[in-house]
């Protein structure tokens, strides 16, 4: 719960202090600009909200990471969906609306996050997670967009340390593999989910790692 608090405080902070021209940078989401990016996180927040208020009876069917799905291939931008972000982060026209909009929603789904009870089992994508291990996952979440937001950003400060290797071991549990000791918790997320292509040395390190990567999720 703590590390879905800072790692979602830092990521919104980082938005909020935003310049202007910054929201038409490219981001490191195939096919959007950092305000397609915010508008997502706007989308995200309504999905907490709703997940942290959609209880289930049953058994949990999912955990923090068996919450996640590998897809076969990377995003293009081009999925109807990422198609629709687009379209409503334009809809915005001046940044200040959208960091408002996240703001508004993400400061909800902040305190709910913070209120939820992690034993209290929820529904979402037709699975069952405790809320406990539903924020958990996206701690992952949060700290790839924040790597997402900064891609093309350098003066703009990442994701929380302790958010980056609580990712890192979830990326690796995923994998059911261990990156290289030598991988930063950054490089072993970028180049895992395919977010940067490994260099040669990268990839001889990874070993038969490579062959699995990239972990697309979804």
């Amino acid at each position: 719960m703590h590390l879905f608090s800072r790692s979602w405080t830092a990521l919104r902070t980082a938005v909020a202090e935003l310049p202007d021209e910054d929201f038409a940078q490219p981001s490191g989401c195939a096919g959007w600009l950092v305000r397609d990016l915010v508008c997502h996180l706007v989308i995200d927040a309504q999905d907490v909200l709703i997940t942290l208020v959609t209880p289930a009876a049953t058994e949990p069917t999912r955990d923090a990471v068996t919450y996640w799905e590998v897809a076969e291939t990377p995003p293009t931008g081009d999925d109807p969906l990422d198609a629709l972000i687009v379209r409503l982060a334009a809809a915005y026209e001046e940044p200040r609306l959208l960091k408002f909009h996240l703001d508004d929603v993400g400061s909800a789904a902040g305190r709910a996050a913070e209120l939820a009870d992690p034993g209290l089992r929820v529904a979402t994508r037709d699975e069952v997670l405790t809320a406990g291990d539903y924020l958990a996952a996206y701690v992952l979440e949060w700290t790839l967009h924040h790597l997402d937001l900064v891609a093309h950003l350098p003066e703009v400060s990442g994701p929380p340390a302790e958010g980056l290797a609580r990712s890192r071991e979830m990326l690796e549990k995923i994998a059911g593999a261990a990156f290289p000791a030598a991988f930063s918790d950054q490089d072993a997320l970028l180049v895992g989910t395919g977010r940067r292509a490994p260099s040669d040395a990268e990839k001889a390190a990874l070993g038969e790692l490579a062959a699995k990567l990239p972990l697309v999720l979804g």
